[in-house]
């Protein structure tokens, strides 16, 4: 199995990424909320990591059924070649969400906070001691858009993307590209994408088309 360092190293061959939400045909039929599944995809349409909710058992059933997209959820990224790129961890919140993002050894690489604004959804990027790494802004007037700043400035983007008419109109599936810009790091840039996991449970789990 690759070290933790070598496997970070594949965020630093993208440019962008596409985040693909995967759903089960007895999901799309029902509406039943399943475990999530993602596939994550470079540029050349080939996949980097896949992601998947870990928990299982009756608990789990039970909070993905009445707390649905507030659920506390366990999300592992992992290789094609079944190595554990990271672990996300979201705790339970009445208000302003948060995720602890761990390495594949369980070693802390930093975390993801929502944060009260007026007119915009904000986020901070936090390092393993807490320091604020960069900031996740969400303009009122550009739902599908989170920009990500260093310093105040604008250095890549999530964005939700259509992952086709057709699909769109009978499930919720969504498809977000991240593109990194500027975002050298590849430490904020494995939790910018851990951030697109976020904030798919927080503004579009239950939105629909």
């Amino acid at each position: 199995m690759r070290s933790d360092s070598t496997a970070l190293t594949l965020f630093q061959h993208h440019s962008a990424l596409r985040v693909q939400q995967k759903k089960e045909w007895g999901e799309i039929l029902t509406g039943f909320e399943t475990r999530n599944k993602y596939q994550v995809v470079g540029e050349d349409g080939q996949p980097v990591f896949f992601a998947g909710e870990v928990e299982g058992g009756l608990g789990a059933l039970l909070t993905r059924l009445f707390l649905k997209a507030n659920r506390p959820f366990t999300m592992e990224l992992k290789t094609p070649d079944g190595a554990t790129l990271l672990r996300l961890k979201r705790p339970w919140r009445w208000w302003f969400a948060h995720l602890d993002v761990e390495d594949g050894s369980g070693r802390p690489l930093g975390a993801i906070q929502q944060r009260f604004a007026f007119f915009e959804r904000l986020y901070e990027v936090h390092g393993p001691s807490g320091e604020v790494l960069a900031t996740l802004r969400g303009p009122f007037f550009k739902p599908w858009t989170f920009n990500i700043e260093e310093q105040g400035r604008e250095v890549g983007k999530i964005q939700k993307k259509w992952s086709g008419f057709g699909k769109e109109m009978f499930t919720d599936a969504d498809s977000f590209g991240v593109t990194f810009g500027d975002v050298r790091d590849p430490r904020l840039r494995s939790l910018v994408v851990a951030a697109t996991f976020l904030i798919d449970f927080v503004h579009f789990e239950n939105r629909g088309g």
